[in-house]
């Protein structure tokens, strides 16, 4: 390995090391999935995604949310240095079974989050059985 003794470099260098040389990395949204008692949660951080780029699709009991983030203008990349924000299109899949009421899925998009509320069928939710003498 070439020992650079320039203080800058040593630190520049640092500043790539943990990307273990990951130059095709792509965007992949975090995604979490809540159970409630009467529906699940998918809640999706999906920052610098325009909202008509997003589109939710279930299908055989499967959602599949895709959706795609631009890349940086070449204005934006002029001067760039270092570059930890990916780009591109992205795609999630649930598998959702039986469970859900799809006619009743309803989804918001705010500050870069979506929120997809999906509803239990009847037939599946808790219930409780009164016991009788």
């Amino acid at each position: 390995m070439l020992t650079r003794y320039n203080p800058f470099f040593s630190t520049f260098d640092r500043f790539f090391e943990h990307t273990n040389g990951r130059s095709e990395a792509v965007f992949t949204p975090a995604v979490d999935l809540l159970e409630k008692e009467d529906h699940f949660l998918l809640v999706a951080d999906l920052p610098g995604v325009k909202q008509d780029a997003i589109e939710l699709v279930v299908k055989d009991g499967t959602l599949t949310l895709t959706g795609k983030r631009e890349e940086a203008s070449e204005q934006e990349r002029e001067g760039m240095i270092y570059r930890e924000r990916r780009a591109g299109s992205f795609t999630r899949t649930v598998k959702l079974g039986d469970a859900i009421d799809v006619n009743a899925i309803e989804a918001k998009y705010d500050a870069g989050v979506l929120t997809v509320t999906l509803p239990k069928r009847a037939e599946v939710k808790p219930r409780q059985i009164k016991i009788n003498n």
